[in-house]
């Protein structure tokens, strides 16, 4: 019974610390401005990205200046298909700090995830503007025009673009792919 009371206890003092560290690094992310959201994001168990997300809503209940943990809090639901809530972060996010392309280009996505493609070709379009090398938001206004739209001629030149940025990585082997064949379906029309 003893060395189950030692086990627990040592189990509770270390969550204890990881989770005041957790808390402390989120809540100093904001005041240093870092481009690296605060919160680890992209991978984890469910119960994972419940625990971030539940952190990242103290804190930016409690300094809803946070950026840091608006973009997390906004990766989070983006990561769990949480697309209307991870949109409002972003929002929030946006509202803080609106020239970010990466922000732009998520929320992007998640409008697209709901249908509202014009939102989300407006989000690529200004990621763009202040970032004109931004491949994701090349990436992904070609997807929008080519899949959701069905206008692959629109698709292309940004497409286009990104292989002049990019010819080499994974996804700009499956633009080529993409291009490929949209250009051999409209042979095909003719």
């Amino acid at each position: 019974m003893k060395k189950d009371s030692i086990l627990i206890a040592a189990v509770a003092l270390v969550v204890g610390l990881l989770g005041g560290y957790l808390v402390f690094s989120i809540s100093n992310a904001g005041k240093s401005q870092q481009a690296v959201p605060a919160i680890p994001a992209g991978s984890g168990s469910p119960a994972d990205y419940s625990s971030r997300i539940a952190e990242a809503e103290k804190i930016v209940a409690a300094d809803p200046k946070n950026v840091n943990a608006w973009i997390s809090l906004g990766n989070d639901y983006f990561d769990t298909e949480q697309a209307q809530k991870s949109i409002n972060a972003y929002s929030k996010a946006l509202e803080i700090q609106p020239n970010n392309p990466n922000v732009l280009t998520d929320q992007g996505v998640m409008y697209r995830k709901v249908g509202w493609y014009d939102k989300a070709l407006a989000n690529f379009e200004k990621a763009q503007k202040i970032e004109p090398n931004h491949l994701q938001s090349l990436y992904n206004m070609g997807v929008v025009y080519a899949n959701d739209l069905k206008q692959p001629d629109k698709a292309i030149p940004f497409w286009t673009r990104y292989l002049q940025q990019d010819s080499t990585s994974g996804t700009a082997i499956q633009i080529k792919g993409m291009i490929e064949q949209f250009s051999s379906g409209a042979t095909k029309q003719k």
